[in-house]
């Protein structure tokens, strides 16, 4: 039987990689800490092998084929995609590792807000010999960056310890750097400019195409992450209501619940019989409705509007919907068909 094998990163990543998985239903069994090897619990078909690197060398793993899928910042897949690698992104946004890669120049330039007027320092700087010159870890990315924004007269620097430092120390005018707060550059005396953005980043998955194409076994312990990563990020938008709503019937209430509006969750309401420890005058049902967060306190006063009484409201922990949309789009990436819909026998008669 084929096992899914599996990069994680360390250095860093390694809490809050971690964190999510288990919050996705997914346990890492490690005995020892400082071991970097473990095994994945909670797919199916049972667990896969995990290896824990540094996230700047999954990209470099998984398009080797010593891992089928691995975690890194897209930021990193970004930089070292190609024509001929053998990667897939296979979910492009985690949710967490949240971080942008910017261009900063020296607080001291007054005049230098935008990527546009970066552009006229580099056009003066090169009318009085030299280049502008950038430090960053990212070439291929801020290389494409700058010449997409007209920018052709720089010279790329590789610094060796902290890229903030490159600017007081005269080893580099700029940089170009990953930052998520902005504290990090406003202590080193540098400013992100208007339209510096260069990518946003956060947490991704990514697959080797090859490996994943070729066992099926693999493919399908990849669609049980897939659907258990999906339905927890896809929970986070919603809440579970509950509310006593008094009535002739549960057609009743439903039919007073939808006239009120903005309660009609996933489905529709779930609605049933309440029987109440002491006798009461008329009948009590009890109305269950999943939506978003984003119209929760406006659910709540249509609820109020349809009479309920008591309405609590809990976080749902996962949202499964028919079929995983991601590892459909997996699929397709892949060319890899989808099976025939199974059809179930009829149950015998009673």
């Amino acid at each position: 039987m084929s096992v899914l094998r599996i990069a994680l990163p360390s250095k860093g990543w390694e809490e809050d990689t971690l964190g999510f998985l288990g919050q996705c239903g997914l346990r890492i069994d490690r005995s020892n800490p400082r071991q970097y090897r473990a095994r994945m619990r909670g797919l199916p078909g049972g667990a896969a092998e995990v290896v824990f690197q540094r996230a700047t060398d999954i990209f470099d793993e998984v398009n080797a084929g010593s891992v089928d899928l691995g975690i890194t910042g897209y930021d990193i897949v970004a930089e070292h995609r190609s024509e001929e690698d053998e990667i897939v992104v296979v979910y492009g946004e985690l949710g967490f590792r949240r971080c942008s890669l910017v261009v900063a120049v020296p607080e001291g330039w007054v005049d230098v807000t935008s990527v546009s007027d970066l552009a006229e320092v580099a056009v003066e700087l090169r009318a009085a010999g030299r280049e502008l010159r950038v430090a960053t870890k990212y070439a291929n990315l801020v290389r494409q960056f700058l010449f997409d924004r007209g920018i052709t007269y720089f010279t790329l620097v590789e610094v060796s310890g902290a890229i903030e430092a490159a600017p007081a120390l005269e080893t580099a005018d700029i940089i170009c750097d990953i930052t998520s707060s902005g504290v990090t550059l406003r202590e080193n005396r540098l400013k992100p400019i208007v339209g510096g953005v260069v990518v946003e980043s956060q947490a991704c998955l990514i697959g080797n195409r090859r490996e994943l194409q070729a066992d099926p076994e693999r493919l399908e312990a990849t669609r049980g992450l897939l659907e258990l990563m999906e339905a927890y990020l896809r929970s986070r938008q919603h809440v579970s209501i509950t509310a006593n709503i008094q009535g002739e019937s549960a057609e009743d209430v439903a039919r007073r619940v939808l006239a009120s509006g903005g309660v009609a969750g996933l489905r529709g309401p779930t609605i049933a019989r309440v029987f109440p420890q002491q006798p009461t005058e008329g009948s009590w049902f009890a109305l269950t409705v999943v939506v978003g967060e984003d119209v929760l306190l406006r659910t709540v006063e249509a609820l109020r509007r349809a009479g309920a009484g008591e309405v609590s409201a809990t976080q749902v922990r996962y949202v499964f919907e028919h079929r995983s949309w991601t590892f459909e789009a997996l699929k397709r990436q892949l060319g890899v068909a989808s099976p025939e819909p199974r059809v179930s026998a009829p149950l015998p008669s009673a």
